[in-house]
């Protein structure tokens, strides 16, 4: 066999390699469209880190169904992280040529144009490790993600496995460790400071009444009523 065959037949191997890869995450995504993923591929990167230091540790999680989680939190999270959820595909361009030109203004990453499903993607099938083909994967899940499921199971598995502290993942679990409330309880202060907290929980957990994420808080909360949710 030449030398040619053989990368070839290596080229072939990776081709279908990449598509059943491609086929177990669709067939997931088909299956939590009526059923509830147990953790992300972020929890388990987190929980692994966590271990690291102290083998017994655990996450709070807890899952809890679209309709027991307030309105307000609903409708804050929008607001701070992706206003026009409800009516983009999966990509919000205008969001991300906004983004490119603050950072490029800033000369530094200071703003992200990920929409909410773009985040789900990534934290549902990607590790935290940056590849040059990170960004295509997660545009292909992307994609899968908004034309398997609607945009209400969107945020209903969104609301449940994001980050919201050290260890802390869901809106139940932030809502009862932060304020001894259940998602469902959650005044629109509260749900705004929470929606504050995303983009950096785990500092946010431990600088909680931070100048910043108090002004934040405020924007939020003012912006709320403005935006629609699924």
């Amino acid at each position: 066999m030449t030398w040619r065959q053989w990368i070839w037949r290596g080229l072939l191997a990776l081709l279908l390699l990449i598509v059943l890869y491609q086929l177990w995450i669709f067939l997931h995504i088909c299956w939590w469209v009526q059923h509830n993923p147990d953790s992300s591929a972020f929890m388990r990167d987190r929980l692994e880190l966590l271990q690291e230091d102290k083998p017994g540790a655990e996450l709070r999680h807890q899952w809890v169904p679209y309709s027991q989680i307030s309105i307000h939190l609903k409708r804050a999270v929008i607001a701070a992280e992706d206003s026009r959820f409800v009516e983009h595909e999966g990509f919000d361009w205008d969001g991300i040529q906004k983004a490119y030109e603050k950072n490029l203004k800033k000369g530094r990453i200071v703003a992200g144009g990920s929409t909410i499903s773009q985040q789900l993607s990534k934290n549902l099938f990607l590790s935290t490790r940056r590849t040059p083909w990170r960004k295509l994967e997660e545009a292909m899940i992307t994609l899968m993600l908004e034309k398997m499921m609607s945009k209400r199971r969107i945020y209903e598995i969104y609301l449940n496995v994001i980050e919201w502290g050290n260890g802390v993942f869901g809106a139940e679990a932030a809502a009862r460790y932060y304020f001894h409330n259940s998602a469902k309880g959650l005044t629109a202060a509260q749900a705004a400071k929470l929606a504050a907290m995303v983009p950096n929980p785990r500092y946010y957990d431990s600088h909680r009444n931070a100048r910043g994420l108090l002004k934040k808080t405020g924007i939020i909360q003012a912006r709320m009523n403005a935006v629609s949710v699924p």
